[in-house]
């Protein structure tokens, strides 16, 4: 018997994707060889600028910077990660910032780049639910972007060597500073109450962020254009069993994410984890308009120049 087509693949361990780690669920016609990067946005990084992986977990915006800059690779409509964002901006409460207008005229810290993912959406939470003209920020980087090729607005600007974001808001050099939450415990979320802050913009205004999708080299969707329907069938399965598995609470020891998605689907009635292009369009789109309002994207990209050709029609 021939034997099938072992693909590099790079994605971190989690809920539903989880079965393909243990073989539980094996794909059809290929194998995931999987490698194991301890910081998931090195690999990102890897391939973007290397093309290192033949099969890749992506941040969404790097992917649609990636895209906008000629890489050869093409997303398929898995999102494995969705989660909120009010929560992402945190500052000091005993500085003179006491909400989400008063960033508006300051330096504002972003970890890492401009164009990640979670800043996308948090920078949209404070347009969109608080007004804040993000044009009257000047957001400063702790790191360099995935895409060297992109350049940002002039009001980002790298941050001085030799410190750190978090210290620059307890000096008070930055009014906040926006990523995973701080090492100190003098440093609170900005949005009171954001966790039921995410919720309530679901339940709203059906807001559901997506974070990260999976890619595959153009190289061997050319060679093989059905791929994409392949790898996309193997991640609905894995999914499928973990979604079901929330729904029935048989989760042992569960995480907050876990967690997350148990409340999801409790909330909306529906799969927490939806796949397939058609389910997420309203949300990809906002994504896209959130890019083109931030300066990360020229224009809009449609939707059908994103997704391997052969996976545009599959829901799971």
């Amino acid at each position: 018997m021939m034997a099938l087509p072992q693909l590099r693949t790079v994605t971190r361990t989690q809920g539903n994707n989880e079965a393909l780690k243990t073989g539980e669920v094996t794909p059809r016609g290929f194998r995931f060889d999987f490698e194991e990067v301890p910081v998931l946005v090195h690999a990102f990084r890897r391939m973007v600028r290397g093309l290192e992986f033949d099969v890749s977990e992506m941040a969404l915006t790097t992917y649609l910077v990636a895209k906008a800059h000629g890489a050869r690779f093409t997303a398929v409509p898995v999102f494995l990660v969705r989660g909120f964002h009010h929560g992402a901006i945190f500052h000091d409460p005993a500085s003179d910032v006491r909400g989400p207008k008063d960033l508006q005229g300051r330096r504002v810290g972003v970890s890492r780049g401009y164009t990640v993912t979670t800043g996308v959406w948090a920078r949209a939470v404070l347009r969109e639910e608080y007004g804040v003209d993000l044009d009257q920020v000047t957001w400063v980087l702790s790191g360099d972007e995935h895409v060297a090729e992109y350049r940002p607005p002039a009001n980002v600007v790298p941050m001085e060597p030799g410190g750190s974001l978090e210290d620059m808001v307890l000096a008070g050099d930055l009014a906040a500073v926006i990523g995973p939450r701080p090492d100190s415990p003098a440093l609170a979320p900005l949005i009171p109450d954001s966790q039921e802050a995410g919720f309530t913009a679901l339940r709203e205004r059906g807001l559901y962020p997506i974070n990260h999708l999976i890619v595959i080299r153009d190289e061997l969707l050319e060679e093989r254009p059905e791929l994409g329907e392949l790898v996309f069938d193997a991640f609905a399965r894995a999914k499928q069993l973990y979604v079901d598995r929330l729904r029935c609470g048989a989760i042992d020891s569960p995480t907050a994410t876990d967690r997350m998605y148990r409340r999801v689907l409790e909330t909306t009635g529906t799969d927490p984890l939806p796949y397939g292009m058609e389910p997420n369009r309203a949300v990809l789109e906002e994504l896209l308009r959130h890019a083109v309002d931030q300066r990360i994207l020229d224009r809009p990209m449609p939707l059908d120049t994103l997704f391997a050709e052969s996976t545009r029609t599959l829901i799971a």
